[in-house]
């Protein structure tokens, strides 16, 4: 049986985007990613209480409070310890980036595997194009620190931000919050039925061609915000035009933003590994070891590091709309 309804796949169909209210247990399913990223911070937060940058650990507040005092004190770019990806330039073969058990139990998880499944089928690849972000309060952001993982993500489609390789990849994106989405704090937003259109040009950010939005006069006014609770997972069309509000609230938003498509189809990021997450027909390819899939990625690293930055985008600054 399918675990979605026939109207909620035609809405999704129709839309380009649909919300699963509930499909998570904030217990069962997240909990045990706040956990492993606490620890990740407070073994963090003691490494540069070590070398002085920092007055203390603020080891007894809450993940949320304690990570903006962290940042603020330290002006340490903490997000890539975070991440679930590496950067798209300058890969060293220290690199951070966060590869824990939790992490790929929520990329292996079988209820979102099992909706995914009733858009891009039985055989599903773990797109690696994946992302934590952990947002404090964009008033306290450092300048250096003026990043779609950090602060406000611009608008743009899925397909935009990867190689042409993958245009006609059915990439459907998972987007999940660990604490609650709002309008305040900076939940998504979306223009329905973009999908329906082509895919619109992408310029780069600041002349930044390692990040890029949609110009504004490309932009629908038809632009909703899509709040949501931890458990609840929206699922987007790879043309669905979206981005986030700025989090004006005084805690952090978190959310992560995972990507599956069809085994065997382009993944647009060609240098990172994704894995498959499920197979009725080679069920013998599918990873389910943590320790595999995160060797997989460290393997990538140490390549990147040997070679040039490879090219991300296919736009750049000199394209007219872009002037």
């Amino acid at each position: 049986m399918p675990a979605l309804s026939q109207s909620s796949i035609d809405q999704f169909h129709r839309e380009g985007y649909l919300v699963v209210k509930g499909l998570l247990d904030p217990q069962t399913d997240l909990q045990p990613l706040v956990d492993e990223y606490d620890a990740l911070l407070d073994s963090l937060a003691d490494k540069w209480y070590a070398e002085g940058k920092l007055s203390s650990t603020f080891r007894d507040l809450p993940f949320g409070q304690k990570l903006t005092h962290i940042m603020v004190e330290s002006g340490q770019a903490y997000y890539q310890h975070f991440d679930i990806s590496l950067p798209q330039t300058g890969v060293q073969a220290d690199t951070p980036m966060h590869l824990g058990p939790a992490v790929f139990r929520l990329l292996s998880n079988p209820k979102v595997l099992d909706v995914a499944e009733c858009f891009v089928g039985h055989e599903i690849y773990s797109n690696p194009v994946q992302h934590v972000r952990i947002k404090p309060p964009q008033r306290l952001v450092p300048a250096n620190m003026d990043n779609a993982l950090v602060t406000v993500t611009d608008w743009h489609q899925d397909t935009g931000v990867v190689l042409p390789e993958a245009d006609e990849t059915n990439m459907l994106t998972v987007w999940l919050p660990i604490t609650e989405a709002t309008v305040e704090n900076g939940c998504l937003r979306v223009v329905p039925r973009s999908h329906s259109g082509e895919l619109l040009k992408h310029c780069p950010v600041d002349g930044k061609s390692k990040q890029v939005h949609i110009p504004t006069e490309l932009l629908s006014s038809n632009q909703i915000p899509v709040p949501m609770q931890p458990g609840d997972v929206l699922f987007l069309n790879r043309l669905t035009v979206h981005s986030s509000l700025p989090n004006i609230s005084n805690d952090i938003r978190w959310s992560y933003d995972l990507r599956y498509n069809p085994t065997g189809e382009p993944t647009g990021r060609p240098w990172f590994p994704g894995f498959v997450a499920r197979s009725q027909t080679h069920p013998e390819t599918v990873i389910s070891d943590p320790q595999e899939w995160a060797q997989l990625w460290l393997a990538a690293r140490d390549t990147l590091s040997r070679r040039e930055n490879p090219v991300f985008n296919r736009w750049d600054a000199t394209d007219p709309v872009c002037a």
